[in-house]
């Protein structure tokens, strides 16, 4: 792998496996996050309307040299607009404060409770109509992709969940594969919560690599699609040198037990 390595989608689509993750970043510091990103390599870029940034993001990435077509742009769908209609605006909004002519992966954000049905049908016909090449959710349960998959017409093609080591949601992952739906990880580096944990340091200095790094490179090795933020340069290019190593089955099997349950963002598995 390196960092123009993709996973190949349920409908055909090339996925990078590292993104850059936008979460809440403030507008000037995403587009200029972005464009150092491109510099270095990275041809995924992940935001939504929540993060307030998708103009600013827009405007890097067509002030770029990289070529729209070689960037692969994620925005997601938030929770006050879902509907059939509703999330058909939306949709356009976001298109239109990025600037762009369609979308490479649109994403329902949330499992709303008695609209996310009505949602998906939307994302099935903008699929349909050519404006976003893959459609997919985020933060399903199995229970919501149960649900969703006994009455859709397109299987959603990513499911992007908060998963690392201390959240390992192995019968998730497996249900997700059984199923073709890739899944994508966020808060992977547990907000800093965990880089200071001893087995996770221990593995970090037998490889001369961060915890960081280890965080994420143990995600790809489970071939999950990882999105770290940052706005820093530093840790941009820290987050993208994952290539150069390779952890253990020994060291994935004691990273895999770490697992503690633990959620830095918001639990969806009381969802209704």
């Amino acid at each position: 792998m390196d960092l123009s390595t993709t996973f190949k989608l349920n409908n055909g689509v090339a996925m990078p496996a590292v993104g850059l993750g936008t979460y809440l970043a403030p507008g000037p510091e995403a587009g200029a996050a972005v464009k150092h990103a491109l510099r270095i390599g990275y041809r995924h870029i992940d935001t939504a309307r929540l993060y307030r940034n998708e103009r600013e993001i827009g405007a890097a990435l067509c002030a770029g040299d990289v070529p729209r077509e070689a960037v692969f742009v994620v925005t997601k769908l938030w929770n006050s607009d879902h509907g059939y209609d509703a999330t058909l605006a939306a949709f356009d909004a976001s298109l239109a404060r990025l600037g762009l002519d369609n979308i490479d992966l649109y994403l329902i954000h949330f499992p709303v409770e008695k609209l996310r049905g009505e949602s998906w049908r939307a994302l099935e016909r903008i699929y349909a109509d050519g404006r976003a090449r893959a459609i997919g959710v985020s933060n399903y349960t199995v229970r919501h992709l149960r649900e969703l998959l006994d009455d859709c017409e397109v299987v959603p093609a990513v499911n992007q969940v908060e998963f690392s080591p201390y959240i390992y949601q192995r019968e998730l992952l497996e249900y997700c594969r059984a199923h073709g739906i890739q899944l994508e990880s966020y808060s992977t580096l547990t907000r800093g919560e965990k880089l200071a944990d001893p087995p996770l340091v221990a593995v970090a200095a037998r490889h001369g690599k961060t915890p960081a790094q280890v965080l994420l490179r143990w995600t790809l090795q489970h071939r999950v699609i990882v999105i770290p933020k940052s706005v820093r340069p530093a840790r941009i290019v820290e987050n993208a040198d994952l290539f150069d190593f390779e952890l253990s089955p020994d060291e994935m099997a004691k990273l895999d037990a770490l697992d503690e349950g633990l959620r830095v963002s918001w639990d969806p598995s009381d969802a209704p």
